[in-house]
């Protein structure tokens, strides 16, 4: 199988987490691109995701509002890239129709290798522009915070095949 991680890696810009997951990399992709699945494991409990809009193509939007401490954040995007169930780039520095966002801080690059027995090898790359912005998500917790979106991804997808 290809590896679709970016091979130019910066670590003064690029933050990257990476975990194995036990759920198949299909289900880990279903989860990422469904709305009513984000919902349940996208944001860091107890903060959650109260609306979501995903229109998974290329200039399709990726849109979530996140409740955080009961302050409510939109967070508008669009998908760079979709390759199913083995990538997705998605960035805020645009928006619908390809409109430039004011103040951009990152794009996203997901990407989902299969490995035996049904796990998933998860990469999640927050790439940014500036080092101040990287330096500013990394003080933020980018490590601890997608780190435990990952363990609440996990279990979610756990209790689909479950059920």
């Amino acid at each position: 199988m290809t590896t679709h991680i970016p091979a130019n890696l910066d670590p003064a810009l690029d933050l990257v987490l990476e975990r194995e997951i036990a759920a198949p990399r299909d289900l880990i992709y279903t989860c990422w691109t469904t709305p009513e699945h984000l919902v349940h494991w996208f944001m860091p409990q107890p903060h959650r995701v109260t609306a979501c809009e995903l229109d998974v193509r290329v200039g399709g939007a990726c849109n979530t509002t996140v409740d955080v401490d009961g302050r409510v954040m939109e967070n508008k995007g669009i998908y760079l890239e979709v390759i199913p169930n083995e990538k997705l780039v998605f960035t805020d520095a645009y928006t619908a129709g390809w409109k430039p966002a004011p103040e951009p801080f990152m794009t996203a690059i997901l990407v989902f290798e299969e490995l035996p027995g049904g796990r998933t090898k998860y990469t999640a790359i927050a790439r940014h522009r500036k080092i101040d912005t990287a330096e500013q998500h990394r003080a933020m917790g980018f490590h601890e915070g997608w780190g435990i979106v990952a363990t609440q991804l996990e279990a979610y997808a756990q209790g689909l095949m479950a059920a």
